[in-house]
């Protein structure tokens, strides 16, 4: 615009006409504004050259390509998300458990009291990271729910790039550590695809684990694109809380010494306090006797000291408690005792993990770099998990997937290995209950703020006057990520990497950092919500819920598929925290208007189709996944392969044959096995003979030996199981044969249905994780293994659609 008029006047004195023209361009430009900047790309463009190039060096001026650098004066960011921590378990928002490094960041902070997740792990870190809703990304449920619908599939697509991504192209350093989950397990192979791993998804580096969960003591470990083991093991005191901190640490240093000019953007993504419930034993002792009051006690306490805090607003009510949860007076006193020691071994897992993100906090300090900071502590991925069944466990993918449920004998007489390596414990369902106060309900029950609402606390000295101050805005994990790009002057590219990126669908949060931020309105004005047709829609300070049917703690045979007949419910939520009560009837056209918008919002971000399935589910999605190879060849060296891609033997008939060579008649060792010590199978030779091993959810081993030695040289070692068929977790007949001749055979009288552990791993020529068998890992087989194959024969939901399975 500016050009045009000049060119005219520089021809000197210009028509009337064209100087009318232009001075019309010149009123249309101020009072329209000026063009809008231009959409950003990523990766940004290379600078110019701006030397100079003569006929040879001598003469010519160089300019070397300038490295992309981020927006001066940007902070680092040290996003950090718990597991499975409700709203009222830390203790700087009137929890049981104390949380002193969240207490610290709190007193030089900002304290949120109405962040919002989406009810389940999976979803809220694909929200977080992308700024978009879980559904919108693909990630309506977790990896292994996944269902052939967009926003289902468990596919983040390229249109939504993390924020890592964008910081990373602007010149951040970027690092995630610990619990990963956004990538499909078929996709979890040394072999690829990686787009969709940490460093397909713009962490440059990356320590953890990719499943939903992981052993603490024994975790399935991965750095950046490799398989690696522990450094210790728990008798040497390993813990991965701790491991977790030492390899960021490690990272910031490094980053301090080579790149100290760059900002950091750190993902600190615990499993704690995910199942299984670990923590180290001078952690599990300071919370002796501390519980003994029972849940119902404890969550009045809870109360009482969020009044004291002032994280609740003074009106709000403290929930009763669901009648399906019994009252802790109505227990038997060996249940109470059992149950306060599984709350004892949580408390010291969430006290440990803060200990623990403390050190990092600490080595940001120690570099002088924590001033210019923002660090994010989310208190949770979603509320309190329920899914430890009513009387908690001691294994728990036996119990939620399996349905394998302990004695109370068999696990008081286990009570001291609660919290252990000998135990993947999770507590009772009351316990979870009273770690959501004053909310309604928990994990999966996106309908009500139990299950979506967890504290948060943002600290950045160097920006936030108002220390110690709460905010009370509505807000959700998408807003997140546009607030990072804020603070730290990025625009959200329209292209990234080739690809047209999808709108972020949250809005910043910083306007809440000013001093003034307490009285802001909230700027996120409607936010709904879905998890296993549990669903909400929230707007302007009012909120319709409808509570499914099936429980959080009922895994299997409760789903319906009938969502007509869901009751639901109305709160003017700007006036109830913590829904107490319901104004349904009261304004029936309230409901009605939320009810329409929430399926206009289904339908604008892929919520649909509903789908109350849980072990269903998984049952069906892995039938249609399956491969439909029945047989399955393999060599030495396939270790660490993910369960998704193993063969599926579960519900079914199946057959392994191994080709051995014996040269000396002393190898030993493991030849193919799956799972370990918490539930799995292993085939090997041990003291000369062939052994099956069938480890049903730490509850029973079933062992099938040969009774003769494998003889020297080549042979064939070959076992097939016979599924008794008819339901999912039956059991059937193992034959054990050398070189044709059956050499034993044995009852299995269960299998498990579903699988052996969220993180377990499939290995042939040596065992990789815990032990199924009796043996010390990794029991490599000394012989030599020319190859084994595994046969599927015919299994539940084979003949027709896998519907079927369902019954």
């Amino acid at each position: 615009m500016f050009s045009h008029l000049i060119r005219n006047l520089r021809k000197g004195p210009a028509p009337w006409a064209a100087l009318a023209a232009t001075l019309t361009l010149l009123s249309l430009f101020i009072f329209l504004g000026a063009p809008a900047a231009p959409a950003e790309t990523l990766p940004l463009p290379a600078p110019p050259f701006e030397g100079k190039i003569g006929k040879t060096y001598k003469d010519s001026v160089p300019d070397f390509p300038k490295p992309v650098q981020a927006p001066k004066d940007a902070p680092n960011v040290l996003l950090i998300i718990l597991d499975d921590v409700g709203f009222g378990q830390a203790g700087t928002f009137g929890g049981p458990v104390p949380t002193p490094t969240l207490d610290r960041l709190a007193q030089n902070g900002l304290r949120y009291n109405q962040l919002h997740t989406t009810a389940l792990c999976s979803p809220t870190r694909a929200a977080l990271l992308t700024g978009r809703n879980h559904h919108s990304v693909g990630v309506g449920n977790i990896m292994e729910f996944a269902t052939g619908y967009p926003g289902y599939d468990a596919i983040m697509p390229k249109s939504a790039a993390t924020i890592a991504e964008i910081l990373k192209q602007h010149g951040f350093s970027t690092a995630a550590f610990g619990k990963w989950h956004l990538a499909p397990g078929r996709e979890c192979t040394t072999l690829g695809p990686f787009d969709r791993w940490p460093t397909g998804q713009g962490f440059q580096y990356y320590y953890g684990f990719l499943a939903a969960e992981t052993n603490q003591f024994y975790p399935a470990l991965f750095e950046n694109k490799n398989p690696v083991s522990p450094p210790a093991t728990p008798e040497e005191g390993y813990i991965l809380n701790k491991d977790l901190a030492d390899k960021a640490i490690k990272w910031l240093h490094y980053q301090n010494s080579v790149s100290p000019h760059k900002p950091f953007f750190i993902y600190y993504a615990t499993g704690a306090c995910h199942a299984p419930h670990h923590a180290p034993q001078e952690w599990i002792d300071k919370f002796k006797g501390k519980f003994a009051q029972g849940w119902d006690k404890v969550r009045e306490e809870t109360y009482a000291r969020q009044q004291k805090l002032g994280v609740i607003p003074p009106k709000t009510k403290l929930t009763s408690r669901p009648p399906e949860i019994p009252g802790w007076d109505n227990l038997p006193p060996d249940q109470k005792r059992l149950f306060a020691h599984m709350q004892e071994a949580f408390a010291a897992y969430l006290a440990h993990t803060d200990h623990e993100i403390g050190r990092v906090v600490e080595a940001i300090r120690q570099l002088g770099k924590l001033d210019n900071t923002m660090v994010i502590y989310i208190v949770g991925d979603n509320g309190p998990s329920a899914e430890g069944t009513m009387e908690g466990t001691l294994n728990e993918v036996a119990a939620c997937g399996n349905g394998i449920i302990e004695p109370l004998g068999v696990m008081l007489k286990r009570y001291d290995e609660i919290g252990g390596p000998k135990t993947m414990g999770h507590y009772p369902v009351g316990w979870a209950w009273a770690g959501s106060s004053p909310l309604k309900w928990v994990k999966q029950v996106a309908s009500h703020f139990g299950g979506t609402r967890n504290p948060m606390v943002i600290s950045w000295p160097q920006r936030i006057t108002d220390k110690g101050g709460l905010r009370p805005q509505f807000h959700h994990v998408i807003d997140l990520a546009p607030t990072i790009l804020e603070v730290t002057g990025i625009q959200a590219p329209t292209m990234v990497n080739g690809v047209k990126q999808k709108p972020l669908e949250g809005v910043s949060l910083a306007y809440t950092f000013d001093q003034a931020g307490a009285q802001a309105k909230t700027r996120h004005l409607t936010q709904y919500f879905e998890m296993f047709g549990n669903r909400a829609l929230y707007h302007d300070g009012w909120m319709a819920s409808a509570r499914h049917g099936r429980l959080p703690w009922q895994t299997m045979g409760h789903a319906t598929g009938d969502f007509d007949h869901d009751k639901w419910e109305l709160y003017q939520v700007s006036e109830d925290f913590s829904q107490a009560d319901d104004l349904a009837a009261k304004y029936p056209q309230k409901v009605k208007d939320l009810q329409e918008l929430f399926w206009q919002e289904a339908k604008k971000y892929n919520v649909l189709p509903l789908d109350d399935r849980f072990v269903e589910r998984v049952l069906d999605t892995r039938k249609r996944l399956a491969s439909p190879r029945k047989s399955f060849t393999y060599y030495p060296g396939a270790t660490r392969v993910n369960a998704e891609l193993a063969p599926d033997i579960f519900n079914r008939s199946y057959s392994i044959t191994a080709l051995v060579d014996n040269p000396d008649g002393k190898a030993q060792g493991v030849l193919v096995t799956q799972g370990g010590k918490f539930g799995g199978y292993s085939l090997f030779v041990k003291d000369g003979k062939p052994t099956f091993v069938y480890n049903w959810g730490d509850s029973a081993r079933y062992t099938v030996t040969s009774q003769e030695a494998l003889p020297s040289g080549k042979s064939t070692i070959r076992f097939d199981f016979a599924w008794d068929g008819g339901k999912p977790g039956a059991g059937g007949t193992g034959t054990m044969f050398i070189n044709e001749k059956k050499m034993a055979g044995g009852r299995l009288d269960h299998t498990m249905m579903t699988g052996f552990s969220f993180d377990e791993t499939f290995d042939v020529g040596e065992d990789s994780g815990t032990t199924a068998g009796d043996y010390r890992v990794p029991f490599r087989f000394t012989g030599k293994l020319e190859k084994l194959t595994i046969d599927l024969h015919e299994g539940l939901g084979d003949k027709g659609d896998p519907a079927a399975i369902r019954h």
